[in-house]
Formats: C-alpha cells, structure tokens, sequence
C-alpha cells in the first residue's frame, strides 16, 4: 500500500463478534468460487441490504473479534470483491486478520466507538490514522508491520511473491 495513499468513504458500522458466516453465509460459500457471485450476499444475515448500499471504497467499521469462526478465505475475498475498501474493527480473529493480509483486504484496529454508519473516513494506513470527517475527530490505528504493508501494495500474498520470488527479511 503506497504510504500516501488515502482511503475514503462511507462507514458501514457493526457489533461485536461479526463470525465469518455472518460476513457469507455458508448456505452459498459451498455452491461456487465466483467471488462477485458470493460478494451479492456479503453481510446479507445482518443486514439484508448492506451491497445496495455499500459503494467502492466504502468502509466495515466493527467492534471487538471481528471475523471470528471458521477460517475460510472466501471472508475477505467477499468483502473485497464487495468494493470495501478497508475493515476498522477494535480487534479482528487472529486467522481472519491474516487471511486478509494474504487476499490483500486492508485491515486496521483502532477505538471504533465514535464512527456511526453513514459516517466518511479517510484512512491513512502508512501515517496510522483515520479521520472521521463527519465527526471532526482523528483516530490513532495500530500500525502494521513493514512486510504487511508490502503485501497489501502488491494485492496480497500471491502476487508479492509472484513479483519477488520471496521475502528478503
């Protein structure tokens, strides 16, 4: 991710707890691999309307252990493949918050507590902050490793190690 890049949209807001059924439900993420296809029900168990409303570059903002549950790569995919731009959450499951490194989904914690739906950000991941504009408030986001921000500049695993044959550590 170029460092002066900067993400903007709108906040789409959840709780707690958000599992990785919830983010695609599991009645549809064993009939196909089309991930546009999967990406129409993206959230649709939480709120059934969230992809006509969600735009390109618009945010997941969330509370604590998001992306709990299973494991499945399919969860970042479809929020990407949704055209969100990065999750904000408080904390994010261990294995989600790696899966969406690896499928090139930005992921940042921070304190979500004063960002309502609706509400536009412009987040910063190479200075660590978001600004939410509605509000006129800045938060402080946990930075991310070097050789993560790599990654997600790449669009992910696979195509950094396509582009460098490895990690030079």
């Amino acid at each position: 991710m170029d460092d002066s890049k900067l993400l903007r949209g709108k906040a789409h807001v959840f709780g707690d707890d958000v599992n990785t059924d919830y983010i695609i439900s599991g009645r549809y993420k064993f009939k196909t691999l089309d991930m546009d296809e999967l990406a129409g029900h993206c959230m649709e168990d939480i709120d059934p309307d969230f992809v006509s409303k969600v735009e390109p570059g618009d945010f997941i903002v969330a509370g604590a252990n998001f992306g709990c549950g299973s494991s499945r790569e399919q969860a970042p995919l479809v929020i990407k493949h949704a055209g969100v731009s990065a999750v904000l959450a408080g904390s994010f499951a261990r294995i989600f918050f790696r899966n969406a490194i690896n499928k090139g989904l930005p992921v940042a914690e921070c304190d979500t507590s004063g960002i309502a739906t609706g509400d536009e950000l412009e987040v910063d991941l190479g200075k660590g902050k978001v600004k939410n504009l509605t509000r006129g408030v800045e938060m402080v986001i946990s930075p991310l490793p070097s050789v993560m921000m790599d990654i997600l500049s790449e669009g992910g695993l696979t195509d950094y190690l396509k582009k460098h044959g490895g990690f030079n550590l």
